[in-house]
């Protein structure tokens, strides 16, 4: 469950920072795919940026622990992640 938090603090950093005004979409795939995708397809997300081999490998790891939880839970950190952009950028 540390792992799971320490993401959601990380992007909830991010997403509200006073500097960024808006959140990148690829950093919301990125994490779509986290926390949904198979390995194959968040490995695919992760070579799109040509990644060093050390990220994709530190990637794969968070992701095995993400897989630990299950996919109710994961779904919705998820919408937390999104409703907490929306509230960021503005959008609610």
């Amino acid at each position: 469950m540390k792992p799971v938090l320490c993401v959601l603090l990380l992007t909830l950093a991010f997403s509200c920072y006073e500097a960024s005004v808006l959140v990148c979409p690829a950093v919301l795939s990125h994490v779509r795919s986290l926390f949904l995708d198979s390995d194959s397809a968040f490995s695919e997300e992760i070579q799109r940026y040509d990644a060093p081999l050390e990220a994709v490998v530190a990637n794969m790891e968070v992701k095995k622990c993400m897989d630990q939880i299950s996919s109710n839970y994961r779904r919705k950190i998820l919408s937390y992640v999104v409703q907490t952009e929306y509230a960021c950028n503005g959008k609610i």
